[in-house]
């Protein structure tokens, strides 16, 4: 177990580094990763991404959910705040899915999956909960739905074996 001691000696070391000292609020790269909690899929690592890059929001399955949706709105009232207007105009969203996904585990639970996605039962084979790729695309397209006109979203499927990311929908602009 990493317990808090040795999670202070690290924190230690990563504040010596000093690296987080100029960083803005609002990401450097214009990017908002949506993804997993597995812990072999941190889209900071996946991806190569630096600290202050990228906004990053975790799920099970790293859905686009009515939560995900709730926190892409509190984001953007936090970007309005902070730059009095809507954000930069070239926001990427980016949605990573994986393989191997724990998921899948949860079809046999359908109820879970329901409330998750708070849709009836019966809506569930919508959502592709099985299938990686194909659900990449439905949250993909529930994205370029919500999102306001202009910004890019794209869907990725990391491969858990191989450490590979395919690009399923390639970043596309949301129009009006």
């Amino acid at each position: 177990m990493i317990d808090t001691d040795e999670l202070a000696e690290r924190n230690a070391g990563f504040a010596d580094g000093g690296s987080f000292a100029d960083l803005k609020l609002l990401p450097s790269g214009s990017l908002t990763v949506i993804g997993c909690v597995d812990p072999r899929v941190d889209p900071s690592d996946v991806l190569g991404l630096k600290l202050g890059e990228a906004a990053v929001i975790r799920n099970v399955g790293g859905r686009v959910t009515p939560a995900t949706l709730w926190t892409l709105g509190m984001l953007s009232k936090v970007v309005r705040a902070r730059t009095g207007g809507s954000g930069p105009s070239d926001t990427h969203y980016a949605v990573l899915h994986h393989t191997d996904c724990g998921i899948t585990d949860l079809a046999a639970f359908p109820e879970v999956l329901a409330d998750y996605f708070e849709v009836p039962a019966g809506d569930l084979d919508a959502k592709a909960v099985t299938d990686p790729v194909a659900a990449v695309r439905v949250d993909v397209e529930t994205l370029k739905l919500k999102l306001r006109a202009g910004v890019f979203v794209s869907g990725l499927v990391y491969d858990v074996a191989t450490g590979l990311i395919d690009v399923v929908v390639p970043p596309a602009r949301v129009e009006a």
